[in-house]
């Protein structure tokens, strides 16, 4: 028998190859997609792979053939060429479908072994059997004769370029679990692992154990940084505390980075008292002194502590307590930690639902206002009112102001309140004037919220004018935080209002952190003397600050008021030192004002 001379056209079978990596990248860029895509979608995606997985290896086969430069012709049977396409589209499907469940790990597993026998199925199984279907047709032969399957170099061909498509998959796999896995897991700043890394680390390690705890820290100071030294400083910061936080748990749990300066340790296996004991070991470790480009700097931190299975069975519930147990820390001065109860649970619940209902208090009228008189102890006169919120909750009754009135500080309702204060107060107290049953100032206390905007002036002066007010019938209320707060833009607002003809006092002095220094350059009309030295006026100690308060305000030449006046001995005592006006139970309590004008005129008589 003759020999059969048998070539190769390179050209053709580099684009076999191409066609066969063009295929194999783009069914993986199709099922990329199932991750991301409902059920119906995810079906699709998938076929839709298959489909371009499985053309690409008919390309490259028939591609290959093509490539073939023989002496005769080469025909095919269409049947089983048909039964070759269908076992390449279904074992390619399969392939792809068990692909789908090893795509995130990294490890060696059966999903993947079955994923490379399918795939491999499809392009062995698709070759050979469009191989036995063919026949070669010679023109030096009577007949024909079937091709020849031991093609080794053809066969060969084949094997590598299924080879290097499950090298394309692994590699996938690869940049998928160790580099792709870094950035989604972990907090590029500190190296700490985030909150997806945090969820998945719950998921599959935390609670394999009989207990644990779960710490909500945050830093206290750690805004005050970051404004005044930049973002630079803070964020090199946060990479010591990280640090920090790390050497603190060391082995025994795990630290995430939650954004900003939060973050979760999580210690599996750890009963309440190594979780305080741990607690306090933080906090000592934190409050050490930071020195960060050249600053020194010191913060504290909070904590908030959880403990499993007690507060939750689920990462949800743990870290929900944690937090609660932290803003307890937070409120109670910081630089603590606290073990959740359900007694935070309890004021938590209560806070969620009066800030909630807080939001809708003033478009339902609920607010009022009550007025406490001001008395001239010497002349027994009203010299003037304070005028104090009061929220009636259609289901709780009235809400102390202790209440309510930080949860509108912190979420700025505060704001809306005192406007609407304002006018109800020029409105009543105008009424008053024009019925001659009062002719005297009422104060408002203010806010810290109102001087940020820098809007005050414009509010009281409109306040005034729909009113009718006249300026100095108007008094308002600043504390010494306040004054000292942004001192220069305060200052500068609050006299404003004092050329317009409006009085201002300093509340609870004595009590806050100004300093006596500045106290001359704070436009003021009165010093209120607070109620915690009243109160306590027989010891010496106490009786000689408020001695002290009447003389600074005497030098000053402002007015002083003494608050929380309810006894004859304190009003002895009050005017022995200087002291004339009262404020106080002894005199009268906050009334509304129907209330109010009965009191009017009982007392001036």
């Amino acid at each position: 028998m003759d020999q059969m001379g048998t070539h190769y056209n390179t050209w053709i079978v580099l684009l076999s190859f191409a066609l066969a990596v063009i295929a194999a990248y783009s069914a993986l860029n199709l099922i990329s997609q199932v991750s991301h895509s409902n059920r119906k979608i995810r079906r699709f995606w998938l076929v839709a792979g298959a489909v371009v997985l499985g053309a690409g290896l008919w390309a490259m086969h028939y591609a290959g053939i093509s490539t073939l430069e023989t002496e005769g012709n080469l025909h095919y049977d269409p049947v089983a060429q048909g039964i070759s396409v269908i076992v390449t589209l279904l074992a390619a499907y399969v392939g792809i479908f068990l692909f789908r469940k090893f795509r995130g790990q990294g490890n060696f597993n059966f999903w993947k072994l079955g994923s490379a026998l399918f795939i491999g199925f499809a392009v062995t199984g698709m070759h050979f059997i469009s191989l036995r279907a063919s026949r070669l047709e010679l023109d030096s032969w009577l007949g024909t004769k079937p091709f020849a399957m031991e093609n080794v170099i053809l066969l060969t061909g084949v094997s590598l370029v299924a080879l290097f498509m499950l090298a394309i998959s692994g590699g996938a796999v690869f940049l998928d679990r160790h580099v792709l896995e870094i950035m989604a897991y972990n907090d590029p700043l500190t190296e700490l692992p985030n909150r997806h890394g945090l969820e998945r680390y719950f998921k599959d390690e935390f609670f394999g154990v009989n207990s644990g705890a779960v710490f909500f820290v945050d830093l206290d100071r750690f805004k005050s940084i970051n404004d005044t030294l930049g973002h630079d400083v803070g964020d090199l910061l946060l990479q010591e505390v990280a640090d920090r936080l790390r050497k603190c748990v060391s082995l025994k749990g795990k630290v995430f980075r939650l954004g900003g300066d939060e973050f979760l340790i999580a210690l599996p296996d750890c009963g309440i008292e190594d979780a305080q004991e741990a607690a306090q070991h933080i906090l000592r470790e934190i409050k050490k002194s930071y020195s960060v480009e050249g600053n020194e700097l010191y913060v504290t931190a909070s904590i908030g502590i959880s403990m499993a299975p007690v507060h939750g069975t689920d990462r949800s519930a743990l870290m929900k307590a944690a937090d609660t147990a932290l803003y307890t820390s937070k409120d109670s001065g910081k630089n603590k930690f606290s073990v959740f109860d359900q007694e935070m649970n309890r004021h938590q619940v209560r806070r969620m639902s009066l800030e909630k209902d807080l939001r809708r208090a003033l478009a339902r009228s609920e607010f009022m206002v009550v007025y406490q008189p001001k008395w001239d102890s010497l002349m027994n006169v009203t010299v003037g009112l304070e005028a104090l919120l009061r929220w009636r909750h259609p289901e709780h009754g009235i809400i102390s102001p202790a209440e309510f009135i930080p949860i509108a500080e912190e979420t700025g309702l505060i704001v809306p309140i005192t406007y609407w204060m304002l006018h109800e107060v020029c409105g009543q107290n105008m009424l008053w004037h024009r019925a001659e049953v009062a002719n005297v100032p009422v104060s408002i206390n203010m806010s810290a919220r109102m001087f940020e905007g820098g809007s005050l002036y414009d509010v009281v002066e409109e306040a005034l004018i729909r009113s009718g007010l006249e300026p100095h019938f108007l008094e308002l209320e600043i504390t010494e935080s306040i004054a000292m707060n942004n001192m220069e833009e305060t200052v500068a607002q609050l006299s404003k209002l004092r050329a317009l003809g409006v009085r201002v006092s300093l509340d609870d002095f004595g009590t806050g952190f100004s300093s006596l220094g500045n106290l001359d350059e704070i436009p003021v009309n009165t010093l209120k003397i607070d109620q915690v030295f009243i109160r306590k006026s027989k010891m010496h100690s106490k009786k000689a600050i408020i001695s002290n308060i009447i003389a600074i305000a005497s030098n000053l030449n402002m007015e002083v008021v003494a608050e929380g006046v309810e006894t004859p001995e304190q009003i002895e005592l009050l005017q022995s030192l200087g002291c004339r006006v009262m404020q106080g139970f002894y005199y009268g309590r906050p009334m509304p004002v129907n209330e109010l004008g009965q009191w009017f005129i009982e007392n001036t008589a």
